[in-house]
Parts: structure tokens; sequence; C-alpha cells
């Protein structure tokens, strides 16, 4: 499932974030690539002990939790912070997929990757190409979102980024270790769920509200591994 979640950050956020990406200190991304997708990455990445970053995945990561779409979708578990990169001069990253576990920094607990999601802090006037191109069910999805719009995509797809030919691209991306381990039975949830609030604001005093509502919770406690 590939979920926009619009205006994670205001524009405001956007721009405060803009100014001190623009000035921290960036390193090669293949630093933090596995063997395999060392090989077919090509962007820059703020060091994973970035005070600034550190900051900015605190304001992520504050939105997040209070964004009932992301929430309903992701139904998270643990979530690793998030990470920094910046696309220009030919940079790309070609088709991967991403590590099935990774260590949260400065412990031993290690997150699974049900969910990936890109924050964008780049318009798509700003750059040429940079598109995040998903491979799914459907085909590929290619996505280039406005600032402060995020996209939530599988873990376990194959994707990759078109060159930046012209311009700069930012972007903030981490993963999510969901409560429910399947991506079938998130979606279905996440159906369940989003069905259950538009009934309850078109017809709130409705008779079936509360069974639908019993039967979400039920599947969750059925399907969660917390």
């Amino acid at each position: 499932m590939l979920l926009r979640i619009p205006a994670l950050l205001t524009p405001e956020e956007v721009r405060h974030c803009r100014q001190a990406l623009h000035h921290a200190p960036w390193q090669d991304g293949r630093t933090t690539a596995g063997p395999v997708a060392a090989q077919v990455k090509s962007n820059l990445q703020l060091p994973l002990d970035s005070k600034t970053g550190q900051q900015i995945g605190e304001l992520i990561l504050d939105r997040l939790g209070r964004n009932p779409l992301f929430m309903s979708a992701a139904l998270p578990l643990k979530v690793l912070p998030p990470r920094f990169n910046r696309y220009e001069g030919g940079g790309a990253y070609g088709k991967h997929v991403d590590n099935a576990f990774f260590s949260i920094p400065g412990t031993a607990i290690k997150l699974r990757s049900d969910i990936s999601t890109t924050v964008f802090f780049s318009d798509p006037d700003e750059y040429e190409g940079g598109e995040l191109v998903v491979e799914d069910t459907y085909g590929q999805q290619v996505v280039k979102l406005p600032a402060g719009d995020a996209i939530v995509y599988p873990g376990s797809s194959l994707h990759h980024v078109h060159p930046v030919t012209q311009g700069c691209r930012y972007g903030a991306f981490f993963w999510t270790q969901s409560l429910i381990k399947s991506a079938e039975q998130r979606r279905l949830l996440f159906e369940l769920d989003r069905s259950i609030q538009q009934l309850t604001q078109e017809h709130p005093a409705h008779s079936g509200i509360a069974a639908l509502s019993g039967t979400y919770h039920n599947l969750l406690r059925m399907w969660a591994q917390a």
C-alpha cells in the first residue's frame, strides 16, 4: 500500500528545516548502505550523530505521532530515528530493497523495517529528476511530492530514485516496525478503521459503529505482535 501523508510539516517548519539542512555537514551516503546497496547509491547523507538531523528527526516523529492517517496506516510499534539525504549533480539511488532489520543508534534494539517513509523537503519545481519509484503489485508508482508531504510504502518494495540533473533534492527517510507484521492485514485494518471513522462522522448515532469498532480491535488483538 502506497499512502501519501499531505502537509505533515507546515511551510514554516519546512523553511526552518531546509535552512538547517543547507548549512549542515554532509557525507557520502554509501557509508550507511549495505554492500549491495552501496554499489547503486550516489548521494549525500547527514552523519547519524548529526545534531541537526536529530533535532529535525524529533520534529518529524512528533508530527507523525499526531497524524491520524499515519497512525492508522502504520500502527507503529517502533520507529527508527529519521535519516536525511541530499541528491544533486546527477546523484541517484539505483534499484534496491531496504535491509530487513536496523539497529536503533545507541541501543541494542533492532527494528524490523515493515514500512518505509520518505519526507520531502524540496518542492518539485526546485529540481529536475529525483522521482522516487516504487514497484508494487500495480506496477511502478512514481512519487514526487510537495515539500512537507510524506509517502509511506512497504519496506519490502523494490524502489529507486531517479538522478537529480538540476537543483537539489532534500529528504528524510526512515523505517517503522508495525504492530502488524503482515502488509495485507495492515491494509485491511486501515480500510476498516477509515470506514468506521467516515461512518462516525456522517452518522454518529448509527447502531453499527460499536460493533464495527469491536471487530477492529479484536482483529488488532488477534494479529498484533507487540
